[in-house]
C-alpha cells in the first residue's frame, strides 16, 4: 500500500508565501527528515498534512487515495497524527487524562480509568518514562511534558506520525527510547516526517533528507548520512565554517563561587565550582541530572538546604532571585515561552518588565525611554523585530535574543543560560552562539546548561558534569570531549 504524495503545493498567508509548490514523498515504513530554517516553510506542509488548513494549490495522496482533510480530526480518522513543537497539554489533568483526552475508554456512562490508566502506563513505559499516569501533568518537568505528549500520539495507533522538535526537551537517554519506539513502528510499516534541528540526530533516525528554504525546495538526499556542514549549507544558503565562535581567554578574577550547594528538594547535593570573568562554565549531564535545579538554586529561583553562593564577593541569600538580580546575576529560564516573555506584548514591554528600576522615575516610566532602550537592545542582539512587535509573532531565536536583550540591560556579572538554542533552528543558534561568545569576550561570566554535548564543548572553557545530582567531574581542555561527559553523566 502506498504511502503519502504531496504535489505542487503552495500557501500564502497575506504577502508572505509560506509555500511555493513543494512535492514531497513518503513511502510506508520510513522516516524522512524534514529540515530548515525557521521560516523555511516546514510547520505550514506540516500542518497543511496533518489538516490544520487546506494548501492554495496541489493535491494529495494518502495510501492510494485522494487526501484532503478539511479538520485535524478527519486526518487522525486517517490515521495521520502530529506531536507539535509546543506542548499541548492541559496541565490540570493527569497524565493518562491527557494522553487519552477526548477519547477517555468508557464504561457505561462513566470513564473507565483503571483502563486508562493501565493503557497509559503501557505508553509511557515504552518510551522509557516511570512516572504514575495519575500524577499532575503541571507537576512535570518539560522533558517528562514532551514525553507525556508522544505517548498521546502513539495510543491513536496512526500510519503516519508528524514530530515537530519532539527531541527539543529530552536528553541522551530520553531520546534514545523514543528512536527506539520509532525504529520498531517503523518495522510495522509505520512512516515518518521528523522535524529536528539536531542535525546529529539526522543519521540516526532517518531514511531521506528532505530540505527546505524559504517556502522552496532546495535539496533532498537519498540517505541520511550527509555530512553536517553539507545540511547546514542546504539550510541557509551559505557555508558556516564556523559554528561555535572565538571565546575568548578567561580572565583571572574570580566572579562567582559555589560552595557545598544542596538542594532543599534533593534535586541536587554538595555541588562546588567558581566561575571567573570572561570564561563560559557548560553544565553537563543527562535529563534528571539536576542541571536546571542546580541553576535555579544558584539564582534564587529555587530554595537550597545548605551551602553558600558567592557574586564578586558578597554572599547571596538564599531563595532570593530578586536579591540575585540586584547583586548582577540574570538567569535566562529553559522554557522562554512560560516563564522568559509575556508572548503578547511587545519586545519594548517585554525588556522594559525586567527593568522597571531602571526606566523610572519617582514611580513613573517615560514611554520614550522605554523605545530608547529596545531600539538599542534590539540593534546589539540583532533582533528581527520592531520595538512595538508582539514577542509571540517573533520566531524562536528572536524570542530567546529578547528574554537575553532585558537581561543584558541590567549589566549582569554573570549570567546563566538554560538551554539557550532549545527549538532554534541551526542559523539562528549561530547568531545565539555569537552573542554567548561575546559576552565572555567583554569580561561577563558565563554559566551554559545544555542537553546536547556539542554545544557544551563548542562553547564552554570548562565543563561540570552532574549525574543524578552529584557533581562528577570538572573537564578543562584538551580531556572535555563528548565520550569523557558521557563516561561522567552516566556513572
Amino acid at each position: 500500500m502506498s504511502g503519502l504524495t504531496v504535489s505542487g503545493v503552495s500557501k500564502r498567508f497575506g504577502a508572505t508565501q509560506a509555500l511555493d509548490r513543494i512535492d514531497l514523498e513518503v513511502r510506508p515504513g520510513e522516516v524522512v527528515a524534514l529540515l530548515g530554517e525557521n521560516g523555511a516553510g516546514k510547520s505550514t506542509l506540516s500542518n497543511i498534512v496533518a489538516g490544520t488548513f487546506a494548501p492554495d494549490t496541489g493535491t494529495m495522496t494518502w495510501q492510494g487515495r485522494p487526501y484532503a482533510p478539511a479538520t485535524p480530526g478527519e486526518a487522525i480518522a486517517a490515521g495521520i497524527g502530529m506531536i507539535q513543537q509546543e506542548l499541548r497539554l492541559l496541565p490540570d489533568l493527569s497524565v493518562a487524562e491527557n494522553v487519552f483526552i477526548g477519547r477517555w475508554p468508557m464504561n457505561g456512562p462513566r470513564v473507565d480509568r483503571a483502563q486508562m490508566n493501565r493503557r497509559a502506563a503501557e505508553q509511557l513505559r515504552r518510551l522509557g518514562l516511570d512516572i504514575s499516569p495519575t500524577r499532575p501533568v503541571r507537576s512535570l518537568r518539560v522533558a517528562a511534558q514532551q514525553q507525556v505528549e508522544i505517548a498521546k500520539a502513539l495510543t491513536l495507533d496512526a500510519q503516519l506520525l508528524l514530530l515537530d522538535e519532539p527531541t527539543a526537551a529530552l536528553g541522551a537517554e530520553e531520546t534514545e527510547h523514543l528512536f527506539a519506539v520509532i525504529d520498531q513502528l517503523r518495522a510495522e510499516g509505520v512512516s515518518f516526517i521528523y522535524v529536528s534541528h539536531r542535525l546529529e540526530e539526522i543519521a540516526r533516525i532517518a531514511d531521506r533528507v528532505v530540505v527546505l528554504r524559504d517556502g522552496r525546495w532546495v535539496a533532498s538526499h537519498e540517505s541520511a548520512q550527509v555530512p553536517v556542514d553539507r545540511l547546514i549549507e542546504d539550510m541557509v544558503g551559505r557555508n558556516l565554517e564556523r559554528l561555535f565562535p572565538d571565546t575568548g581567554t578567561p580572565r583571572r578574577e574570580e566572579v562567582l563561587r559555589v560552595d557545598g550547594l544542596t538542594s532543599a528538594e534533593g534535586a541536587f547535593r554538595d555541588v562546588s565550582f567558581s566561575v571567573h570573568a570572561g570564561e563560559i562554565l557548560g553544565i553537563a549531564g543527562i535529563v534528571g541530572a539536576g542541571r536546571t535545579e542546580l541553576v535555579r538554586g544558584i539564582a534564587g529561583a529555587d530554595p537550597v538546604a545548605s551551602g553558600t553562593v558567592t557574586l564578586a564577593g558578597r554572599t547571596l541569600r538564599s531563595g532570593d532571585p530578586a536579591a540575585a538580580i540586584r547583586a548582577g546575576m540574570t538567569l535566562v529560564p529553559e522554557d522562554r515561552k512560560a516563564e522568559g516573555v509575556v508572548l503578547d506584548l511587545a519586545i519594548e514591554d517585554n525588556i522594559a518588565l525586567a527593568n522597571l528600576d531602571r526606566l523610572g522615575a519617582q514611580g513613573w516610566v517615560k514611554p520614550g525611554r522605554v523605545r530608547e532602550v529596545a531600539v538599542e537592545a534590539i540593534d546589539r542582539l540583532k533582533v528581527k523585530g520592531d520595538p512595538a512587535q508582539p514577542v509571540r509573532a517573533l520566531s524562536g531565536g528572536n524570542q530567546q535574543k529578547v528574554v537575553i536583550a532585558k537581561w543584558l540591560e541590567r549589566n549582569p556579572r554573570v549570567i546563566i543560560l538554560d538551554e539557550p538554542t532549545r527549538g532554534i533552528d541551526m542559523g539562528a543558534r549561530a547568531a545565539i552562539y555569537e552573542v554567548i561568545a561575546a559576552l565572555a569576550r567583554e569580561g561577563m561570566a558565563v554559566i551554559v546548561v545544555s542537553s546536547e554535548l556539542e554545544e557544551v564543548l563548542g562553547l564552554s572553557h570548562r565543563v561540570l558534569v552532574l549525574s543524578r545530582g552529584e557533581q562528577r567531574g570538572m573537564l578543562t581542555g584538551a580531556e572535555a570531549t563528548d565520550h569523557a561527559i558521557m563516561e561522567l553523566a552516566t556513572t
